[in-house]
């Protein structure tokens, strides 16, 4: 069985209810612009907003707070309040603006307590008993609760408008960035020859421009992955299907350690340093890079340095020219049998990349001389003088280590 809570402000007899609220709705126009005056002169540095009328919506809102709360004692302190939506516009205000809550919340406490001893007083003068005046108190800071609830979802819905808002216009730069207009003419300073769209659109975002970029392009660990934590100056596009950085200035003391702590848990990789207006040809090295890492050919799970890849990403993305010389150039290796011709294709390569005899070889591959030695005397019978070509030279030593980076030679 559940026992009713006994309410103190519902013994009060109502024509005393009645008289406590006529007194305190008369006093209400009166106590709204001394509760506002006391908030001015306490925290001067809040700013007066007027409404379309020209008067201040500080001033209204105390005003339609203190008549919905007394308007409400009718009806019980226990009954559920209706706020002021213009609560909402003080957070919101407060969100746009930059600046926390705490000052807003500290008024609204003061502003309570002034009340509440015009209120205190009231009920005095119509004897309303001190029991149902504690429940009252109470109840008024329940009202604070829930006009602060109200501020902070202002507050939130500024703060979101306001991310919404940086990324449309980070992605509008970052689209300047890699599709506009090419440089006019060189100078020496990042400014020099950038197209008046792509200055106002990182004027627009309060994005100083560099002398050089990186861009990263990344693979998302899961669709609900957190996005990185970079810095406030890093450019990030999340709505593409391969999240996309510009970094400005990436060879900065620091900037590289930072960035894979921002990036834990994702894979990607960031494209070589170049001036601002050649952010495209850093965007194409990092996306061809997160290619070979989707086929297996790079490693996953770190932001990786396209600068630490140059031998596979000049020889693994043009993958039917390599294909094609691989083919015309081991075609001597056909009649040789998958283990045996792998195993010449690896001699051939130490070889050509040592350029020393046996021995090296040998140590480099971990056998005796003499096989190599057999092994070389096979590689020559097999090409002829097409081994003492440098322009051969260099075209078997490519698709060989070609091959080694895609696992075919170790």
């Amino acid at each position: 069985m559940v026992t009713a809570v006994r309410s103190a402000w519902r013994e009060v007899p109502p024509y005393q209810v009645r008289q406590f609220a006529a007194r305190a709705l008369e006093e209400v126009p009166a106590l709204a612009q001394d509760i506002l005056r006391e908030i001015r002169h306490a925290y001067p540095q809040l700013p007066v907003v007027p409404d379309e009328f020209g008067e201040p919506r500080a001033l209204v809102g105390i005003r339609q707070s203190l008549e919905h709360f007394v308007a409400h004692l009718t009806a019980g302190p226990d009954r559920p309040h209706v706020h002021p939506r213009v609560f909402q516009e003080f957070g919101r205000g407060e969100g746009l603006q930059g600046r926390s809550l705490d000052v807003l919340q500290a008024v609204y406490r003061l502003g309570v307590r002034l009340a509440w001893r015009r209120l205190a007083e009231i009920g005095q003068q119509v004897a309303i008993p001190a029991p149902a005046m504690y429940e009252l108190a109470e109840s008024g800071y329940e009202y604070l609760d829930g006009l602060v609830a109200e501020s902070v979802r202002g507050y939130a819905e500024a703060a979101a408008r306001q991310a919404g808002e940086r990324l449309r216009l980070q992605r509008r730069l970052m689209e300047a960035l890699f599709t506009g207009p090419a440089r006019r003419r060189r100078g020496p300073g990042a400014a020099d020859g950038v197209p008046p769209a792509l200055a106002e659109r990182a004027a627009a975002l309060g994005w100083t421009l560099p002398a050089r970029v990186a861009v990263a392009v990344l693979l998302r660990p899961a669709r609900e992955a957190v996005a990185p934590a970079v810095a406030p100056d890093i450019l990030l596009d999340m709505e593409s299907e391969r999240p996309r950085m510009v970094v400005p200035e990436p060879d900065a003391p620091g900037r590289r350690e930072l960035l894979a702590r921002a990036a834990a848990g994702w894979s990607g990789a960031i494209g070589p340093a170049v001036p601002l207006l050649d952010a495209a040809k850093s965007l194409r090295w990092a996306g061809a890079a997160v290619d070979l890492t989707e086929r297996g050919l790079l490693p996953a799970g770190e932001l990786l340095q396209c600068t630490e890849h140059t031998e596979a990403l000049v020889l693994l993305p043009p993958k039917e020219l390599i294909e094609d010389l691989t083919r015309r150039r081991l075609a001597p290796l056909d009649g040789c049998g998958p283990a045996h011709g792998r195993r010449l294709a690896e001699t051939l390569l130490a070889w050509l990349e040592t350029r020393g005899g046996a021995p090296e070889v040998a140590a480099r591959l971990g056998v005796h001389p003499q096989t190599v030695r057999y092994r070389l005397r096979q590689i020559r019978e097999l090409w002829g003088a097409e081994i003492d070509d440098p322009d051969r030279r260099f075209e078997l030593e490519l698709v060989l280590r070609a091959r080694r980076l895609r696992g075919d030679l170790t």
